[in-house]
């Protein structure tokens, strides 16, 4: 099976990139995840043909079995690239490579309430793709700096073993929704 890994944080030693790499590490054997980096992509113009990037993301979204978003949270919901980079996608509504795509969701902030309120807004967003996304097990990391080195590596064992739990459940998941 393999998964696409989405970081919706433009910053290259971001957090919520960290924990993808984690996830990567701790996935079932029979689970790979590739991670796309770029959603530095221009602003949404319906008027525009896709840009490469798009089709790009486009490419790489309808290749894999299943998505799944690192997502943090700015101002109480998700960052605006990932925001556009939806927008992209989501166009047409009739050949969306998001439409019934199976979706996962993590996310790690500094503060003490994980991305509860980033992963909620893009459950809303992903229903217009008819996106099925995973509920349990929720991965939202608080005090996320305090759980990885400074090179980003996952230290602690608590959110690594959330991971497992999340990678297997994952698994499940799109195999359910695509078998």
């Amino acid at each position: 099976m393999m998964l696409l890994g989405i970081c919706g944080s433009l910053r290259k030693a971001s957090l919520n990139r960290a924990l993808l790499n984690a996830l990567c590490e701790v996935l079932p054997p029979d689970v790979q995840m590739a991670l796309h980096g770029d959603l530095d992509l221009p602003i949404f113009n319906n008027d525009l043909d896709d840009p490469p990037g798009v089709l790009r993301l486009k490419a790489a979204i309808a290749a894999a079995d299943g998505v799944v978003f690192s997502v943090p949270e700015y101002n109480y919901s998700i960052p605006g690239g990932l925001k556009n980079a939806l927008d992209w996608v989501s166009r047409p509504p009739d050949r969306s490579p998001l439409r019934g795509k199976p979706i996962g969701m993590v996310g790690a902030a500094s503060g003490m309430s994980g991305t509860i309120r980033a992963q909620t807004h893009l459950r809303q967003v992903l229903v217009y793709s008819d996106s099925p996304c995973l509920i349990q097990p929720e991965v939202l990391i608080p005090r996320a700096r305090e759980r990885f080195d400074a090179d980003g590596r996952l230290t602690d064992p608590s959110t690594r073993v959330l991971l497992e739990k999340f990678g297997a459940a994952m698994a499940g998941f799109v195999r359910r929704c695509c078998g």
